[in-house]
């Protein structure tokens, strides 16, 4: 694999991770679309590491208030501050994703061979975030969040592991339509998604160390480790700073056209 094509990849992974675009659903059609063979599980890793330091650095001192808390939580048996509430709030939202991942996996997988399904997939994330902005009242800050709430967000992170579902589309939009203001519902969205990065990374890494990890190219792999690093900071802060003020119905619109571009191309292919 060429510098230049690790580069564009990294770059991918890095800005769809985050914004409400889908990466799954970009890195299936992107390659199909344009003939570009299989990067690798290395490079997956990688890329995949890439983004779980980005979105570590940028909330490193939320991350340590949260686990300072949760620790003080099991001392004391009692979840007394809104940071402990947080913590146990993300691990219940952890969940749904993990069984859903456990008991769909190869169903989850097959999906990534059909870029039919994929494109229709993309509309659907489209019409979560069209609805979401529709219907969604925006009025609870994340102190206010119940159980009820992190579950359902953790069910839709969940079915986003489907190729072409945003992850952050589906989990945002499932917080504004629990009432939540919009920088409550993506700061929850970008917390919650820490352990299930680091997870899908840890078994990535031991799939490819027990299929034997590729560093021939090692230029191309850091290049594109690096880049899914620098773009997911990027992402992050933008999402963050662009979601107190605007609407999320500018990705809906981008994603039913990638959508629909998909659609077509597959049916004429």
């Amino acid at each position: 694999m060429s510098i230049l094509r690790a580069i564009l990849l990294g770059l991918l992974q890095g800005l769809t991770e985050f914004l409400p675009v889908s990466s799954s659903g970009h890195l299936t059609l992107i390659p199909w679309l344009l003939h570009w063979e299989d990067p690798g599980l290395t490079f997956d890793v990688l890329v995949h590491l890439g983004t779980l330091i980005a979105i570590v650095f940028y909330f490193w001192a939320d991350i340590w208030a949260l686990l300072r808390a949760w620790w003080n939580s099991l001392r004391t048996r009692e979840a007394k501050t809104t940071e402990a509430r947080l913590a146990w709030l993300i691990i219940l939202s952890a969940i749904p994703a993990a069984l859903l991942g456990f008991f769909l996996e190869d169903f989850f997988e097959q999906l990534f061979a059909a870029p039919l399904a994929v494109s229709i997939l993309l509309l659907v994330t489209g019409c979560l975030l069209w609805v979401s902005e529709r219907l969604g009242q925006r009025v609870l800050p994340l102190s206010k969040m119940g159980w009820r709430d992190a579950l359902t967000i953790g069910v839709a992170q969940g079915f986003a592991i489907a190729p072409g579902i945003s992850r952050s589309g589906a989990t945002i939009s499932a917080g504004l339509l629990r009432g939540l203001e919009r920088d409550a519902a993506a700061r929850f969205s970008f917390l919650m998604v820490i352990p299930v990065i680091a997870g899908a990374a840890a078994f990535q890494l031991l799939d490819a160390v027990s299929a034997g990890l590729e560093l021939a190219d090692g230029a191309a792999l850091l290049a594109g480790f690096v880049t899914a690093m620098v773009s997911g900071y990027v992402a992050i802060r933008f999402l963050l700073g662009y979601v107190r003020q605007h609407s999320l119905r500018p990705f809906a619109y981008y994603v039913w056209a990638v959508g629909l571009l998909g659609v077509i191309l597959s049916i004429v292919r």
